[in-house]
C-alpha cells in the first residue's frame, strides 16, 4: 500500500469528531501528540497486564478495544483543557487500537509462544523465543497493515469486533437513540457473561456474512451435538483439522488467484473514478497485495533465521535441514496469519490454536527434530492473533473516517497512525511479558494451549492414521471452500466451528441469523443498521465481561 499523507500535517482541533469535520482539510490526529501518547502508553500497559493475566490464569484472552474506547471517552470528559482533545473519535480509535494490540500481543503472541520451550523443559530457550516471537509479531501486523483494503482482506468485509468498537465510539459521540440501543445491547451482552451465555456469537451473526456464519453455526452444532447425533466426537481424531487443511489449501489457492490476475477496468482502486463511492473502493490493488505478501514471506524468513541463530539450531541441524526449517517456518507463519485473518474477518473468531496445531502435526510427519519443532511452533503461534486484531482496529477506523472528505489521504494517514499506536501496544506487551513470565511460570500458571503444543512435540501424534484422517476430511473442507468462494470463506468457517466447543454457541449463531433474515424481510434495508447496533452492543458487553474476569483471576 502506498503511503499518502494529508496535505495538512497539523493536528485537528478537539472538536474534530463532529459532522462539520467531515469536509475539513485537517490532518488525522497523531500518536506523537503528548496527551495522546501518554494515554496510549498507560492503556497499553493496562491491556498487556490484562492479557497476560487472563491467558495465564484462566486460559482466555479478551478483546479490550471497547474498554480502551470507553476509557478514552471518559478521559475526554474530564474538565481539564489538556484532556478535551480525547473527545475526538479518531483519538479514541487510536486508544482502542493501542490497548487491544497490547492485550493480544502479550497473551496470544508472546506469553503463549515462550511457554512452549519452557514446558518442553528448555528454559534456556525462553529469551530467544521471546525475541523471535516479537519479530514475528511485528511482521505479522505489518503484513496486515499493508494488505488491509485489498480484495483478499477488504475493508467492507464484516470484521465484527471492529464494527462493535466503531459503533461504541460513534454512539458515545452522538448519543441519542443509537446510544440507547447500543447501551441496551451492551447490558444484555454483559449479563450473558454472568450466566456463561456466549451472546457475542449472536452479536457476530447480526454483523457478518450470512453464508459464512451459517457454516460457522453448523460447525459449532456438529461439534457440540455430534456425540449424541452420530455417536462420535467430531472434535477428536483430527477431523476438524483435516477440514481446515482442505479449506486452507483452497483458500490459499484463491488468494494466489487474486495475486496473479490483473485488476480489471471495472474494479478501480480508491478515488480513481469520478462519481464512484471512494470509501467502498479497494485501497490496495493486486500488485500492492502481491508485493506485501512476498515481502512478508521474506521478512518471516529473516525472523526464522534470527530465531535459529539465537536458539542454537545452527550447531544442531545440517545446513540443508536448517534451510528447510527456515523456509517451512516462514511459510507456516504466513499461511497461519492469512487463514486466521480470513476467519476473523468473517466471524470475529480466529482458529489460531488449530492452524498452529496443523503445522505442528505436519512438522512431526516430515520428521523435524523436537527442539527445532518446539521453536517453530512458538514462532508460528506468535502470528495470526495480532493480524486479526489489527484487522478489527482498522475496520473500526475505516468506519469512523468514511465521512471525511477528501477521504483517501485521510484514510491512509489514519491507518498509519493506528499502526503506530499498535507499535506502542507491542512495546508495552514486550516489557510486561519480559518482567512477568518467570513469576507466572514458576507458579505453574502456563497458557493451556502451550501445554498442548509442548506435550504434542514431546509425545508425537500418539495414534496411527493421522495423515489419512487429515487427507480424508480435507476433501469436504476443500469442496465447501471452493463452492463458497473468497468472500464467504465457507470451508474455513465450517472448520472454525468444528474446532470450537462452546456450549449453546450454535443456537446463538443460528437463532440470530434466523432473526436477522426475518427482521430484514419485515423492516427492509433499515433493519441492517438497527441490527448492527444490537450486534455491536452484544459484542461490546461480552468483551467487557471477559475483561472484567481479571478480577476473578486476581
Amino acid at each position: 500500500m502506498s503511503h499518502h499523507t494529508s496535505p495538512s500535517a497539523t493536528a485537528p482541533p478537539p472538536s474534530d469528531s463532529g459532522p462539520a469535520a467531515a469536509s475539513s482539510g485537517a490532518g488525522h490526529p497523531r500518536v506523537r501528540e503528548p496527551v495522546v501518547f501518554v494515554v496510549l502508553a498507560v492503556l497499553s500497559v493496562v491491556g498487556a497486564v490484562i492479557g497476560a493475566d487472563l491467558v495465564a490464569k484462566l486460559g482466555i484472552s479478551a478483546n479490550t478495544s471497547v474498554v480502551g474506547a470507553l476509557i478514552a471517552m471518559l478521559i475526554g470528559r474530564i474538565p481539564l483543557a489538556g484532556l478535551r482533545s480525547m473527545r475526538s473519535v479518531h483519538r479514541q480509535n487510536l486508544a482502542q487500537s493501542a490497548i487491544s494490540a497490547a492485550t493480544f500481543a502479550s497473551a496470544n503472541a508472546l506469553l503463549t509462544s515462550i511457554a512452549v520451550p519452557y514446558v518442553f523443559g528448555r528454559e534456556d530457550l525462553v529469551w530467544p523465543m521471546l525475541a523471535g516471537s516479537f519479530v514475528g509479531l511485528l511482521i505479522d501486523t505489518w503484513v496486515l497493515y499493508r494488505s488491509f483494503g485489498s480484495r483478499l482482506l477488504p475493508a467492507d468485509a464484516a470484521w465484527p469486533p471492529g464494527q462493535a468498537a466503531a459503533e461504541t465510539i460513534k454512539a458515545g459521540d452522538k448519543g441519542g437513540k443509537r446510544a440507547l440501543v447500543l447501551g441496551a445491547g451492551t447490558l444484555v451482552g454483559l449479563g450473558g457473561t454472568l450466566f456463561s451465555l456466549p451472546l457475542s456469537a449472536a452479536g457476530v451473526a447480526f454483523l457478518g456474512n450470512v453464508w459464512a456464519l451459517l457454516m460457522f453455526g453448523v460447525g459449532l452444532g456438529l461439534r457440540e451435538f455430534g456425540p449424541d447425533l452420530f455417536h462420535t466426537d467430531l472434535g477428536a481424531g483430527y477431523v476438524p483439522h483435516g477440514v481446515m487443511v482442505g479449506a486452507g489449501v483452497v483458500a490459499l489457492g484463491q488468494a494466489v488467484v487474486l495475486l496473479v490476475r490483473r485488476r480489471s477496468a471495472r474494479q478501480p482502486a480508491a478515488a480513481t473514478v469520478a462519481g464512484h463511492d471512494e470509501t467502498t473502493s479497494y485501497t490496495v490493488d493486486e500488485k500492492g497485495l502481491r508485493r506485501s505478501l512476498v515481502r512478508g514471506y521474506a521478512l518471516f524468513v529473516g525472523g526464522a533465521v534470527l530465531l535459529a541463530v539465537l536458539g542454537g539450531l545452527i550447531g544442531d541441524m545440517s545446513p540443508l535441514g536448517l534451510l528447510g526449517w527456515v523456509l517451512f517456518a516462514a511459510f507456516a507463519a504466513l499461511v497461519h496469519e492469512l487463514i486466521v485473518g480470513l476467519a476473523a474477518m468473517q466471524s470475529g473468531w480466529f482458529p489460531s490454536f488449530a492452524v498452529t496445531l496443523i503445522f505442528l502435526v505436519l512438522g512431526l510427519l516430515i520428521g523435524i527434530p523436537s527442539v527445532p519443532l518446539a521453536l517453530l511452533v512458538g514462532y508460528v503461534s506468535a502470528t495470526g492473533p495480532a493480524f486479526a486484531d489489527m484487522g478489527y482496529d482498522l475496520k473500526a477506523g475505516w468506519l469512523l473516517r468514511r465521512e471525511h472528505r477528501p477521504w483517501d489521504p485521510y484514510e491512509r494517514e489514519g491507518r498509519r497512525e493506528q499502526f503506530r499506536a499498535a507499535l506502542i501496544g507491542f512495546a508495552a506487551a514486550l516489557v510486561v511479558v519480559a518482567v512477568l513470565w518467570q513469576s507466572y511460570f514458576r507458579q505453574g500458571l502456563i497458557p493451556p494451549v502451550a501445554k498442548v503444543y509442548a506435550d504434542t512435540v514431546k509425545n508425537g501424534l500418539g495414534e496411527p492414521g493421522v495423515l489419512r484422517t487429515l487427507l480424508l476430511w480435507a476433501i469436504p473442507g476443500a469442496a465447501i471452500q471452493l463452492i463458497g468462494g473468497t468472500r464467504r470463506q465457507m470451508g474455513v468457517m465450517l472448520a472454525t466451528g468444528l474446532l470450537i466447543l462452546t456450549p449453546n454457541a450454535c443456537w446463538m449463531v443460528l437463532g440470530a441469523l434466523a432473526v436477522r433474515v426475518g427482521y430484514r424481510k419485515w423492516r427492509g434495508p433499515a433493519a441492517d443498521e438497527e441490527l448492527n447496533l444490537v450486534g455491536a452492543g452484544l459484542i461490546a458487553g461480552s468483551s467487557l465481561g471477559d475483561s472484567a474476569q481479571i478480577i476473578k483471576a486476581s
